[in-house]
């Protein structure tokens, strides 16, 4: 894709945790121009001081996207500088792969070649970028902690990286957009208070080495801590910016509802300035407190005097900020978020004459954007990882809201492309990816069959029938897989690593035989038959679909699971799951029709709410519980008992945030 432009980083430092650099160029013209560019890890792009776009679109491990961004609305005849910031990570994630950190860009006029890397940046190592911090989430990379007065100096010199295949974006190009308020909710002042407690337990695990990290004692600068040890003291409200805050002194914003993007603010720096801002999804706009969600939602910026305009160089999620001056005094002229969401523009229009119905729906909107600007992910915060199974329900969801499918694309195609070092077993695929987790056999194998499923939504029932060949390989890689794990019965028996039914206590009930993943089964199989015509994965769905019903019902519910005794025979247990009724409903080719199934209509109504008490049952939990059950409810018709589900579950969200969460109860992600 590139012409002249090769791959290059800072000399040595290509495989140096969290290493910042920037190149310069500097072009007499931009009319009729364009610019191809992609980094490892990430890139934000700045011409004539204005921001660009942030890059690139995410891809497997291998190959690198290339972005190709228009640049003549940004020309200015007084001569035009081009700037390119790098994060070079180079550590392991759940929202990147490992590779050596790298930037190829060149601009074109035409056909011509006006600069490029490897020939004409200017390029330094970021001196405002502190590299030793701690890491934002064990799943993402780097907090950000930026040093404003130091002055930049072009002296670092290059050395070529090796480069990956180049592919196309195919993910739209996403859309920014300035959501600021005019007013701090609250001000007031702190002070440190050596007796208040704070999150000793700072991530989902604790990264180390092998994931990346420097060591505590490296790190000088610990905001995320040292926030919660301030003890605040409110001294007014609605206060209109612009807002001069002094030393120990802070102020609380609130968006209203929750933004995803970079975090910005200007400032008139009268008194140089340690300037803290803490931000979450969820708190008292009174006084700020962190939600119950593991990442380092901080950022802090040592400012010289003058006027600043700041940005936080990654994405993150915000509904709540609080801005302190540990030293200093600064006024506060703006804040807010540039945002970071896909572009929904093209959005088919829906009527609702129920207002309740169109505020879900628009929290449904605003959690879709903000969880695909390249790739599917589970959360634009703590993760923004691309995991399976929550794709399923994205790819619906990106063909009702746009009526086309580019964001899904991008994401199987990343899932296609995937190589297997031997760390899962042959055929097995990553439960999320782009991602660097590289433990032995850590993946999920309910994840795989969800991936079959969606593939054939996606070529079969989104119009993509020409890619159907390119994903024979990775489809039967995954029932070649679980083949190897096919009892006497012909039934999945005790697969490995991490099985997932759904967050509930189902998860326990995996062991030996699990009915609700032999239901998935048979529906994997269908849909691998439905792809490529083998009539042989028909009716070894239809067997396993048998065998699994007449195992796995009671006569008046489907049981969970069968353990076997010590003399090898299969008994059931008395475990009983809502979700695993829905699994039988959706892929076990359950008819209410038969007298012995009828009953079950009667608790699907009522969302199983008689056998609360039951000891040996456990109602759904948000995912994916909850969404198979509006599956069901949707395939029969029940549209009134939908609607009463849906609203019972995502109004107070949308009401509160403007988005969907990851749990009712509101812990982990509001924004899901």
């Amino acid at each position: 894709m590139f012409q002249k432009a090769v791959p290059v980083f800072a000399a040595g430092k290509e495989r140096e945790l969290n290493t910042h650099i920037v190149l310069c160029g500097e072009v007499a013209s931009l009319k009729d121009t364009k610019i191809l560019i992609t980094a490892s890890s990430f890139y934000q792009l700045f011409v004539n001081e204005s921001f660009v776009a942030f890059g690139p679109c995410r891809a497997a491990e291998g190959y690198a996207r290339v972005d190709e961004i228009l640049l003549d609305k940004y020309h200015s005849e007084n001569g035009n500088t081009v700037r390119i910031e790098v994060a070079g990570y180079a550590c392991r994630s759940y929202s990147t792969v490992l590779s050596d950190s790298f930037v190829c860009a060149e601009i074109l006029h035409n056909d011509e070649v006006l600069l490029c890397t490897g020939e004409d940046f200017e390029c330094f190592i970021s001196p405002n970028y502190l590299q030793k911090v701690e890491r934002y989430s064990a799943q993402r990379h780097f907090s950000e902690i930026y040093d404003a007065r130091v002055k930049e100096s072009f002296s670092t010199e290059v050395s070529t990286v090796s480069a990956p295949q180049w592919i196309e974006r195919k993910s739209p190009y996403p859309i920014y957009r300035n959501a600021e308020t005019d007013s701090a909710a609250t001000v007031g002042t702190f002070t440190f208070d050596e007796t208040l407690a704070f999150k000793e337990k700072r991530y989902s695990f604790v990264p180390d080495e092998y994931w990346g990290r420097y060591s505590d004692d490296e790190i000088i600068h610990k905001p995320h801590t040292w926030i919660q040890r301030q003890k605040q003291t409110c001294t007014g409200f609605e206060k209109k910016l612009p807002l001069v805050i002094r030393e120990n002194e802070y102020a609380i914003f609130d968006l209203t509802q929750i933004q995803t993007g970079f975090i910005k603010f200007t400032a008139d720096v009268m008194e140089e300035a340690d300037v803290v801002i803490g931000f979450t999804e969820h708190c008292s706009p009174e006084k700020f407190s962190f939600a119950n969600i593991n990442c380092h939602n901080v950022l802090e910026y040592f400012l010289p005097e003058g006027e600043n305009a700041m940005m936080s160089f990654e994405p993150y999620t915000v509904r709540y900020a609080i801005l302190l001056v540990k030293k200093g005094k600064a006024c506060i002229k703006s804040f807010g978020v540039k945002t970071f969401e896909c572009d929904m523009s093209g959005m088919i229009a829906r009527e609702f004459e129920d207002e309740e119905c169109r505020v879900i729906y628009d929290a449904a909107v605003r959690s879709f954007a903000h969880n695909a600007a390249d790739i599917y992910t589970d959360c634009p915060s703590r993760e923004r990882a691309g995991w399976l199974c929550d794709s399923y329900f994205s790819g619906i969801a990106e063909e009702f809201f746009l009526g086309k499918n580019d964001v899904e694309a991008a994401f199987l195609e990343n899932y296609r492309l995937y190589k297997n070092d031997g760390r899962l077993p042959s055929g097995a695929l990553p439960m999320c990816y782009p991602a660097d987790l590289k433990i032995e056999n850590l993946f999920i194998p309910q994840w795989d069959m969800w991936y079959v499923l969606e593939v054939r939504d996606y070529i079969l029932r989104r119009g993509h029938a020409d890619e159907k060949e390119s994903f024979k390989k990775s489809v039967m890689g995954v029932l070649k897989f679980l083949k190897t794990y096919e009892n006497e019965d012909g039934m999945l028996e005790r697969l490995p690593s991490w099985n997932f039914v759904e967050w509930s206590r189902a998860n326990d009930w995996t062991n030996d035989v699990n009915y609700p993943t032999n239901f998935l089964y048979a529906g994997t199989l269908m849909a691998a038959y439905d792809l490529y015509g083998d009539e042989s994965l028909k009716q070894k769905a239809h067997a396993i679909i048998e065998k699994t019903k007449k195992m796995s019902f009671n006569g008046d519910v489907f049981v969970d699971n069968a353990l076997r005794d010590e003399n090898g025979v299969l008994h059931n247990t008395g475990n009983f799951s809502e979700a695993g009724q829905y699994y039988a409903m959706l892929f076990g080719e359950v008819s209410f029709g038969e007298d012995k199934y009828r009953h079950l209509e009667k608790y699907v109504d009522e969302g199983f709410s008689s056998f609360a008490s039951h000891p040996d049952f456990v109602p759904v939990n948000a995912f994916i519980g909850r969404y198979l059950r509006m599956l069901v409810l949707m395939n029969l018709g029940k549209y009134e008992i939908l609607l009463d589900a849906i609203k019972g579950f995502c109004l107070d969200m949308a009401k509160s945030t403007g988005t969907l969460w990851e749990y009712k109860d509101g812990k982990g992600s509001r924004d899901h």
